[in-house]
């Protein structure tokens, strides 16, 4: 997409607008504050019919950091103070304007022209390669059988970029197995920023000062809980190297957090205030939190959380995340999230996933296809018949805690498979849709009556705020 001369003005504006504010953050950090809250109305807020939701956010935003003591703006002046300087920029210029400004209008606008899902991120598998051998992980068994080509990631970026698509997720296997090429394909594409799903073991101070340069990269570095479970299921020692890259990104002052899996025998230790505040001295900005997914023939269903468990888990990294919280990090929580963005976010309609086998699928969890990037372009899956299932049927349920097709709505996944004539792309053992049913429908009729009595609660909160 060619830049017109209204657009690059208009960047260059928001560019030096952002160097003002970062530098006036260091120096006086509630005017500081005030011009990156001024700068977000100007440009990022939506003008359209979220106009009031936007400016209630807004308002809140100016509320906090408007709060010398607020965890917020005390997180937003430490992110500053902590995060290389090129590095920063680089994330506010291809996350909020590329992605956020430009990208949403590029989105909105082929949505409606071809009336289906576009993508506001793009997680891609650069090979199926590692370089651990994790219990229960494919690609310990798999190794080094698929890869996508330089010039395959090289297309998938560009014609992301052409959607309106600027932020992509890599994941794997391990995709820093491919350090070079992640390096040149950052570098090539300037405008975009790229999020690196890692095991954390081959990060060292040669490859950060590359990413300082580059400026468009962040990390999420995975952890069990504790050492002893980390270890247990990753191979002895690995705790051990994660915590010393978190060292090495922190030292190079690069932007990066924590991913962790919960289940229901972790679920206490990720959640806790030992390991949270660990995970902060040692870097982390943002947590993102995973429901256990029993995905795959020999998946331990035994792992899932509980309803109580879950219930939990919700309330306690949401505590993580509010303001009265002592923890200066953001925790996602990817399942119970849901509310805030209406659902499943799967199947172009936020993002999908592509393989290292270059299938395109709805979801990093869901492993099923009808469209590899080796035959269709990313905009003709988007139109075929699996992902076209996604847009007409989202969201799969009116309760926002029950999002998903496979986890929380037992048969909705397999009827859309079937329909669309789907193939599974598991590269070990395909697995049969109706046998994936068959271990989420029990989760799913426990977690109903659970999930259903916290809607309705969250339905009467919303109308007294109201």
């Amino acid at each position: 997409m060619e830049e017109t001369l209204k657009d690059k003005t208009t960047k260059l504006a928001f560019s030096k607008s952002i160097d003002i504010a970062l530098k006036k953050i260091k120096k006086d950090p509630v005017s500081g504050m005030e011009d990156i809250t001024a700068i977000m109305d100007k440009y990022i807020m939506p003008k359209d019919q979220d106009e009031n939701s936007a400016k209630h956010a807004l308002d809140r935003i100016r509320g906090e950091f408007a709060d010398p003591s607020s965890k917020w703006a005390s997180f937003a002046e430490d992110i500053v103070n902590d995060i290389d300087d090129n590095v920063l920029k680089q994330f506010i210029m291809t996350v909020a304007y590329n992605a956020v400004y430009k990208g949403n209008a590029k989105r909105n606008q082929l949505q409606k022209e071809y009336n289906c899902n576009i993508p506001w991120t793009i997680l891609f598998d650069p090979n199926s390669a590692c370089n651990l051998a994790c219990t229960g992980c494919w690609a310990a068994e798999y190794g080094h059988k698929n890869n996508l080509s330089y010039e395959e990631m090289q297309s998938i970026v560009r014609q992301g970029n052409e959607m309106g698509s600027y932020f992509f997720l890599l994941t794997g296997g391990e995709p820093l197995v491919r350090k070079k090429d992640i390096i040149k394909l950052a570098n090539e594409f300037n405008d975009s920023a790229f999020h690196i799903f890692t095991n954390g073991t081959l990060i060292d101070d040669e490859f950060c000062e590359e990413v300082a340069k580059v400026g468009n990269i962040s990390f999420a570095l995975s952890v069990e809980g504790t050492e002893e479970s980390t270890d247990f299921r990753r191979g002895e020692g690995v705790y051990s190297k994660v915590i010393n890259a978190m060292e090495t990104l922190k030292k190079h002052k690069l932007l990066y957090g924590v991913s962790v899996c919960y289940t229901s025998k972790n679920y206490l230790q990720v959640t806790s205030d030992e390991f949270i505040s660990n995970m902060i001295d040692h870097g982390c900005k943002l947590a993102w939190f995973f429901h256990y997914m029993p995905v795959g023939n020999d998946a331990d269903v035994s792992l899932l959380p509980s309803p109580d468990q879950r219930k939990y888990i919700l309330k306690r990294i949401r505590e993580i995340r509010s303001g009265s919280s002592p923890h200066k990090i953001y925790a996602i929580d990817f399942q119970n999230d849901g509310e805030f963005i209406n659902g499943c976010i799967a199947g172009g309609k936020n993002y999908l996933h592509i393989n290292s086998q270059g299938d395109m699928e709805p979801c990093v969890f869901i492993h099923y296809s009808d469209s590899n990037i080796r035959e269709n372009t990313i905009l003709e899956a988007l139109q075929a018949p699996l992902f076209m299932a996604y847009h007409d049927n989202q969201p799969f349920n009116d309760n926002m805690f029950k999002p998903c097709p496979m986890l929380e709505n037992a048969g909705k996944l397999t009827k859309m498979v079937n329909e669309t004539h789907a193939h599974s792309t598991d590269l070990i053992s395909p697995e049969d849709p109706k046998d994936l049913e068959g271990k989420c429908a029990p989760y799913a009729k426990e977690w109903n009556k659970t999930a259903d009595d916290m809607w309705e609660i969250r339905k009467e909160e919303k109308k007294i705020k109201n």
